[in-house]
């Protein structure tokens, strides 16, 4: 018997955005068209329009997925923290640490980020999502705040947003400037803690 289109609907959707992601990250959002993106996928325009409205709104299903890779990584690895001095330290680092993949995902979400600044209804749904990885971030930090012993006076979302800026930045920085002399991220792990006790006091 043929699939009925609910069971089917998980297959295509994976079969477009995988499809997607792949064109993104080798031709950019603006140069991949709908067309390309269900040709690629074997699918057809009204399964694209079955499941998503737009492309915007197959970027912004990625980065969701990204997102819940992303926190769920963390929290296996936080787990794993024995008694540390610097664990918001050790959470950047893991940020920091770079594959080809996450590099690709970086170049593809900033570019969609642009189009967002330009587009005010793509940029409030874009900030929807972002605090989905900010909230997720912000419980992750406060568990190491908790466990390290330090109460900066700024909230873990802020910090987690601080954190994101910082992570963000020092990749573009990368991403221009490859070679290993000039990365600043040591020196911005090196800082964080110290960022963090400037903000506030040790707990009791």
């Amino acid at each position: 018997m043929p699939k009925s289109p609910t069971k089917r609907r998980p297959a295509t959707v994976a079969a477009l955005t995988d499809s997607a992601l792949a064109l993104f990250a080798e031709r950019g959002f603006h140069a991949t068209s709908i067309s390309d993106i269900v040709q690629q996928a074997g699918l057809t325009r009204g399964a694209f329009y079955s499941n998503f409205r737009d492309k915007e709104e197959l970027f912004l299903a990625l980065y969701d997925a990204h997102t819940d890779r992303l926190l769920a990584d963390l929290r296996h690895q936080v787990e794993a923290f024995t008694d540390d001095a610097d664990p918001v330290a050790r959470v950047f680092d893991l940020l920091a640490t770079h594959d080809a993949r996450e590099r690709s995902w970086f170049l593809v979400s900033m570019e969609f980020t642009l189009h967002a600044a330009r587009h005010p209804a793509v940029a409030r749904a874009l900030a929807e999502h972002e605090e989905r990885l900010n909230t997720g971030l912000a419980e992750i930090l406060d568990r190491c705040l908790q466990s390290s012993g330090d109460a900066p006076d700024v909230s873990a979302a802020a910090l987690a947003r601080l954190v994101v800026a910082l992570y963000e930045g020092l990749t573009a920085m990368r991403v221009t400037h490859p070679a290993a002399d000039t990365d600043p991220t040591p020196l911005a792990r090196r800082a964080l803690p110290h960022l963090v006790r400037a903000l506030g006091a040790p707990r009791d």
